[in-house]
């Protein structure tokens, strides 16, 4: 009997219930239904989107990594052939640690204007307003393909954290003082990022 007069209470009060508050009511309904259905049609979807077209960023930084991964291999296998060569090293591994990625520093114009502006008012007052203003923009090359790239006026090679040598005569003080007396002629790291060790 008591649920029969709540659902009578219920149907009162839709009766009394204004156009505006039923269409409130109307719309919290539809956005829980579209809440609760199922997106993963949707978000599949998204993914294989975000898949086929990389953007701009991600690539130049992709080649970016492509760059500074070639870069480190080059240096590990040069500095592993020039010491190979030392008396007592014997054979040799070799690893490198960046601390920063190569850094290419662009061409910038740079157009600065400047205007003074005087005024007198009717009593006799001056007043000068000088007014600066500067612009930065890049500066960019027609390539062969007819694209533009930016001007790059100087490459920073990455910067090494740290290296690790592992040598056949490493255990002998006068091989590994020999090694890091190389990779400290070589490279700018400090001593006590360098590490000899004996390899097995």
């Amino acid at each position: 009997m008591e649920w029969k007069n709540k659902l009578q209470d219920i149907k009162l009060s839709f009766k009394n219930m204004k156009k505006d508050n039923f269409i409130i009511v109307l719309l919290v309904g539809v956005l829980l239904i579209v809440i609760t259905l199922p997106t993963s049609d949707r978000s599949s979807k998204e993914g294989n989107d975000n898949k086929k077209v990389p953007s701009v960023s991600e690539t130049t930084s992709n080649q970016n990594d492509t760059q500074t991964l070639s870069y480190v291999e080059e240096q590990e296998k040069r500095l592993e052939t020039i010491l190979s060569k030392v008396q007592g090293v014997g054979e040799v591994n070799v690893m490198i640690t960046l601390k920063s990625s190569k850094e290419l520093i662009v061409e910038k114009d740079t157009p600065a204007t400047s205007s003074i502006m005087q005024e007198e008012d009717a009593e006799g007052g001056k007043r000068s307003t000088t007014d600066k203003s500067t612009t930065e923009a890049t500066v960019y090359q027609q390539d062969n393909s007819g694209g533009s790239t930016p001007y790059v006026v100087k490459e920073i090679e990455p910067e090494i954290e740290g290296i690790i040598v592992i040598a056949k005569g490493g255990d002998d003080p006068v091989v590994a003082k020999n090694i890091s007396d190389a990779i400290l002629a070589l490279f700018r790291v400090e001593v006590h990022k360098i590490k000899v060790m004996k390899m097995n």
